[in-house]
């Protein structure tokens, strides 16, 4: 969170943000700090990853609009994915270079026609490699590019203005509970272009147990956050445009919403 003596971790106690006396999320998450009596700011990213991966096919929904949208006879890689015990997983950013929080400006590739939002649970990695909190992330796609050739998902997935992640970061007190996840799209006038819901209960890998293959012989930092795949797909006719509004909301943690701004603003 900004505030008037720089960045701080705030912490919501029976309803009240209080701003620590800190800015390091992992040791708030351990109960570290005390009250700063600093004045609540705009909120920034809730932590500052070193790492931010993604893992795909996770949702039946995803996998059928993968095999959708391919235009090659690669198509299959994505059912088997889904069936296989290995999951998919890349590196969407680091260093949050291509990464905004609430409120942040996302972007559409400026050489894809179709590109869309994924709203995701994201889970926070510990220094020894375990959950510890989770968030709400936007996985930014191409679904045309990923189409063309499954070859080209790191230009579907990687550019500036590609990830958001926010509100804030929500310790699960039952880590195996579904968390409901709703996506709502209005356009620049505030007219709404879509909007569901789904449920990581659809998911085909629980997140704790993708976050065990993302560490696996991986020295993966502290404060990583793991995407852990979309179940929410809008129509084949919509894709992002400047002035659209994406707001994604997980029961327990709240809203992240970002706004598509032109490339390069």
């Amino acid at each position: 969170m900004r505030t008037e003596a720089g960045p701080r971790v705030a912490r919501e106690h029976d309803g009240v943000l209080e701003v620590l006396d800190h800015d390091d999320p992992l040791a708030a998450i351990r109960g570290e700090g005390e009250p700063s009596g600093l004045r609540p700011g705009d909120l920034l990213p809730p932590i500052e990853a070193p790492e931010i991966w993604c893992a795909g096919v996770t949702y039946e929904r995803s996998r059928d609009a993968r095999l959708e949208e391919a235009q090659t006879e690669a198509r299959d890689v994505y059912a088997l994915v889904y069936e296989a015990d290995r999951p998919e997983l890349f590196m969407k950013d680091a260093a949050m270079r291509r990464t905004v929080g609430p409120g942040g400006g996302i972007a559409v590739r400026s050489d894809s026609e179709w590109t869309v939002p994924e709203p995701e649970l994201g889970v926070v990695v510990g220094p020894g490699g375990e959950p510890v909190a989770v968030t709400v992330g936007n996985d930014v796609s191409s679904r045309d590019i990923e189409g063309a050739n499954p070859l080209y998902i790191p230009q579907a997935k990687i550019w500036a203005g590609s990830c958001a992640i926010g509100p804030a970061l929500a310790v699960p007190d039952d880590w195996d509970a579904p968390f409901a996840i709703r996506m709502r799209i209005d356009d620049a006038d505030g007219h709404e272009l879509f909007a569901g819901e789904t449920s990581t209960a659809r998911m085909r890998r629980r997140p704790r147990e993708l976050v065990e293959w993302l560490v696996r012989d991986n020295p993966v930092p502290a404060g990583t956050v793991l995407l852990t795949g979309t179940g929410l797909v809008p129509p084949d006719d919509y894709t992002l445009a400047p002035g659209h509004t994406v707001r994604i909301s997980i029961e327990g943690i709240g809203e992240l919403a970002n706004t598509v701004k032109e490339m390069g603003e």
